[in-house]
Order: C-alpha cells, then sequence, then structure tokens
C-alpha cells in the first residue's frame, strides 16, 4: 500500500459520522417533506354544510339573525371564527342568506324593523330588505350565503 490510499483514523472517523448524519437527516428529512409541504398542496373544497336551526324560527318578511361558527384552515393554523347572517323568506319556501357584514369597511350592520332596513353604524351605509345599497359609501350589496333547506331545518355552507 502506498501512503495516498491509505485510510488513517481521523479520516475514517470523519467518513463515518458524515455517514452516519446523512442517514438520520434522510430518515428525518423524507417524512418530514409532506408535513411541510402538504398543507400549501392541499385542496380546500372540503366546505361542509352548516346547521342553522328550524325554519320555523323566521317570520315571513323579517329578516332572522343566525350565528354559526365556521373553522378555517391555513396551513398548520385552524382558526375557528363565528359568522352572523341574517335569513329572510317572503313565502316560507324560499330562504336569502345574507351577510352581516357591510361591504365598506366590515363592520356589522343592524336590522331596524321600523324602517325596514340594514343600517351600518360605522359610516352611516344603508342597506334594503334584500340587501342592496340604498345610501353611503358601501360599493356592494350585502353578500350571500348558499343557503338550503332539509326536512324544515336550515343549512348554510361554510368551511
Amino acid at each position: 500500500m502506498t501512503k495516498d490510499t491509505k485510510v488513517d483514523r481521523r479520516n475514517f472517523l470523519k467518513g463515518a459520522i458524515a455517514s452516519v448524519m446523512a442517514v438520520i437527516g434522510v430518515g428525518f428529512g423524507i417524512p418530514a417533506i409532506p408535513y411541510v409541504v402538504g398543507p400549501a398542496i392541499k385542496k380546500s373544497d372540503d366546505q361542509t354544510w352548516i346547521p342553522l336551526g328550524s325554519t320555523a324560527k323566521i317570520e315571513i318578511g323579517q329578516p332572522t339573525l343566525f350565528k354559526f361558527k365556521i373553522k378555517i384552515q391555513t396551513g398548520w393554523i385552524v382558526d375557528e371564527q363565528e359568522i352572523s347572517a341574517y335569513i329572510i323568506t317572503n313565502d316560507g319556501r324560499e330562504f336569502v342568506a345574507m351577510s352581516n357584514v357591510c361591504t365598506h369597511l366590515g363592520c356589522r350592520v343592524r336590522w331596524i324593523a321600523e324602517q325596514e332596513k340594514y343600517f351600518c353604524p360605522c359610516h352611516n351605509g344603508v342597506f334594503d330588505k334584500e340587501g342592496n345599497v340604498e345610501a353611503g359609501p358601501p360599493p356592494h350589496p350585502l353578500n350571500r350565503y348558499e343557503l338550503k333547506v332539509e326536512n324544515d331545518q336550515l343549512f348554510i355552507k361554510g368551511g
């Protein structure tokens, strides 16, 4: 053996330690890839129907405020939010769900039954019974939610 091909103990230990560290790194790295990348590529079409309550709670022609909670997942963070919606019907068969959030700056609107209008207290936004803008700075009507009725129970799409 020549001196160039001879491996001394120091170089052997460096190589052995580097090899063990590489095996450990691969052992931890491969399972970590789905954990790190998974939430970013996960499809978010897992919206569910959230039960609101009975259709009997809603008076014909009068908006009724319902509150419900949804879970929103962004990456690894799961956040639970309470959402409110006004439900209205004019015939007891067809129902419409509108957000109670003003489309101007996100303030909560409230229904004033005597005037049959929704009012936003922040900047005097006014919406009619169907959620259309009547006055003030809101640029759009109140947002609508998808709604369905099964066995006289209301369900709103969320998630």
